[in-house]
């Protein structure tokens, strides 16, 4: 597949890598040029490119981008065709990594509010893992103990080229319904960022509980605290798994 990925941080960038040694034809963008890409993300064979050259001609446009600022995009994106599946990674980290969004405070779900903000329907996916996670932690599929990712949509075709995206990177796809639905797998939900398999992953959704799992990602400073000084992946799952129990 033809594949833009518009944001080099953490996730982008590994997503860029991840999808480019899974033979797909990868382009990354960002808003401060292709020469501030760092060049281990264009190693697996991923090319650095001009945001407003980037949307065109593509099969899919994944969004690894801060929370909220997808309407910025909404002019460049007026000319993506309808068939074009986009995929937003975002997360909503009010006071922390975003600005307080009052729609979302109140109550809209977070891939919802992007994509009325971006104009064009998105696919949640790779939300509910961590970068290290990611990064580190794909394996094959058949693999015993493979870490399922949930992907949330409007569209089932849509939906499933998200998915088998999501099986290339390394992980279980889990179809995790309609967009309305994502809210389960938007922070600190028990299916985010625990590293569950696709057997456990349902009952983790199911378990949601939107006033609980707020509170629960506006302590995660607090939390922070209490883990060792330099925490390891593992310590980090733990944290999140125990503020579900």
């Amino acid at each position: 597949m033809k594949i833009t990925v518009i944001g080099a941080g953490a996730i982008g960038g590994n997503l860029a890598s991840k999808l480019s040694t899974a033979g797909h034809d990868v382009q990354i963008a960002n808003a401060r040029g292709p020469e501030t890409i760092r060049a281990e993300i264009l190693e697996s064979g991923a090319r650095a490119v001009d945001l407003e050259r980037s949307v065109q001609g593509r099969d899919v446009i994944i969004l690894s981008i801060p929370f909220g600022v997808a309407g910025q995009l909404a002019d460049l994106f007026a000319s993506v065709p309808e068939e074009t599946v986009v995929i937003d990674t975002s997360n909503y980290y009010p006071g922390m990594l975003s600005e307080p969004i009052e729609a979302v405070d109140n109550g809209q779900v977070e891939s919802v509010y992007t994509a009325e903000q971006l104009g064009r329907p998105v696919v949640k996916a790779w939300n509910a893992a961590l970068a290290e996670t990611l990064r580190t932690r794909g394996v094959p599929a058949g693999t015993p103990g493979r870490i399922a990712i949930p992907v949330a949509g409007d569209f089932d075709e849509a939906r499933k080229v998200a998915m088998s995206l999501v099986d290339d990177t390394g992980f279980d796809p889990y179809d995790a319904g309609t967009l309305a639905d994502s809210w389960r797998q938007q922070p600190n939900g028990p299916a985010y960022c625990t590293e569950l398999t696709l057997d456990e992953l349902p009952a983790a959704l199911a378990a949601a509980d939107r006033e609980k799992d707020t509170a629960v990602r506006d302590s995660v400073q607090e939390r922070w605290t209490a883990l060792p000084a330099n925490p390891t992946l593992d310590d980090i799952v733990e944290m999140n798994r125990a503020a579900h129990r």
